[in-house]
């Protein structure tokens, strides 16, 4: 069956849907087991919207998944309207995404009523995902990872928290907030030294709280080096704790290269993501070259 059989089969789905509808409000059709013809036209209601799939019109398939999730919503079915708003944001993820975030939003307004927080935080990601590569509006991505991080939290799913709040840590450095950034990675890197699993991975989160107070300034970036060296010792021997020592010794001297050269050593052996980059090349734009004097 080609595409537009399909979608021609579906627009007969809407139609047989929608006469179901009108035939239950009719005063016989109540009388006579309308929640019956209810729940008939919310199943049609997805037949057509997964035969819009199979065409690939997203927009169709998504209307179609509310129709369903609305009429559920009327019958109290709240589960089900959940999942038909799930459906119909995934559907229109690929056509109009802020209509997909307003499916997602009724969906998550459901599962909190019910008391289902991790759900909602899924789905509050979800959103942030969709802000992040779709509408390119960080300020909102990090709202929706600041709420599902709290609804983890209430649910005591820590790693999941954190998780979120390390997307928003690492946006809001990007975006100049460092005392924002700097807190959330403290906090997850202390979470993480008192962990046999995590413990490795505190070093990567005090290294990038240091970068965080270098870039406000030199004395912030000393006085937090030390802290974090005492309170985890490990820290000490780490190749990003000396890194920083080294680029610290740098920017006293307003040597330039010698920061450039550290810098470089240590990109051979740990390659440097695109936020560690960008951190350091601002800290760098800080030092005086003696040439520009």
């Amino acid at each position: 069956m080609d595409n537009s059989a399909k979608e021609k089969e579906a627009l007969a789905l809407m139609a047989e849907a929608e006469k179901k509808v009108k035939s239950s409000q009719s005063f016989f059709g109540s009388l006579f087991g309308g929640s019956s013809k209810m729940e008939d036209a919310c199943d049609t209601y997805s037949r057509a919207a997964n035969m819009f799939k199979m065409a690939k019109n997203w927009s169709a398939a998504g209307n179609a998944f509310s129709q369903a999730a609305l009429l559920h919503l009327q019958m109290q079915s709240k589960h089900d309207a959940a999942t038909n708003f799930i459906d119909a944001g995934n559907a229109f993820k690929k056509a109009d995404p802020q209509e997909a975030i307003n499916c997602l939003n009724r969906a998550i307004e459901i599962y909190t009523d019910m008391g289902r927080f991790t759900i909602a935080a899924k789905h509050h990601i979800t959103i942030a995902e969709i802000y992040e590569t779709e509408l390119v509006d960080i300020d909102k991505a990090i709202a929706h990872y600041e709420q599902a991080a709290d609804y983890y939290k209430g649910e005591e799913s820590t790693s999941s928290a954190n998780k979120c709040l390390l997307k928003v840590a690492s946006y809001a450095a990007q975006l100049e907030q460092y005392p924002k950034a700097i807190e959330i990675y403290e906090q997850v890197g202390t979470h993480a030294m008192d962990s046999t699993l995590l413990k490795y991975s505190a070093k990567d989160y005090f290294f990038k709280a240091a970068l965080c107070h270098f870039c406000i300034d030199m004395l912030n970036a000393k006085l937090a080096l030390q802290k974090y060296e005492e309170m985890f010792p490990a820290f000490s021997d780490s190749r990003e704790c000396k890194l920083v020592k080294k680029l610290l010794d740098a920017c006293e001297e307003e040597n330039v290269d010698a920061y450039t050269d550290s810098v470089k050593e240590f990109d051979m052996i740990s390659r440097l993501d695109q936020w560690l980059t960008t951190m350091l090349l601002r800290i760098k734009k800080n030092i005086k070259d003696p040439d520009l004097r």
